[in-house]
């Protein structure tokens, strides 16, 4: 039985749950409008985390999500681009949680390590995200180094 050209044969694909592979970016050069909204998608992480800063910037996921769940049907390279900030803003938080886990189970011993870790931490995450946001803003598809692919 031979396969078309286009279609994988089951098994010889990508896992379905494999969530370090990142999506192919979306073709075709986006529009002022989408390059725009991506940028916006990126920056509303800054935005929300400095909104929220006061209780452990917990909202540096809300704007990517936002936007994601506004823009996903109408333009493809924000969809891309919004998930993308989204996925990267969940995982620091998965890793901001970790550390906060570290902290309490070790009676605040853990701060020690938590303290700069978070502070590396923290840096990447101003870098990549301004990174990301002129990358998107310049119509080019951004994947962060470091990030889990939750949202598909």
């Amino acid at each position: 039985m031979s396969v078309p050209p286009n279609e994988v044969p089951p098994g010889n694909g990508p896992a379905p749950n494999d969530v370090f592979t990142p999506p192919p970016a979306p073709s075709g050069t986006p529009t002022a409008e989408e390059r725009q909204w991506a940028m916006f998608a990126h920056l509303s992480a800054l935005l929300g985390a400095i909104v929220t800063g006061h209780m452990f910037a917990w909202g540096c996921f809300i704007g990517p999500l936002v936007i994601w769940l506004i823009k996903k049907d109408t333009l493809p390279f924000v969809n891309d681009q919004a998930k993308e900030a989204l996925n990267f803003n969940i995982t620091l938080a998965i890793v901001g949680l970790a550390l906060l886990v570290l902290t309490i189970i070790t009676f605040g011993l853990g701060l020690l390590l938590a303290v700069p870790i978070g502070v590396i931490v923290g840096i990447g995450w101003l870098v990549f995200t301004i990174i990301a946001a002129i990358k998107a803003n310049e119509g080019e598809a951004y994947r962060y180094p470091i990030s889990l692919r939750l949202i598909k």
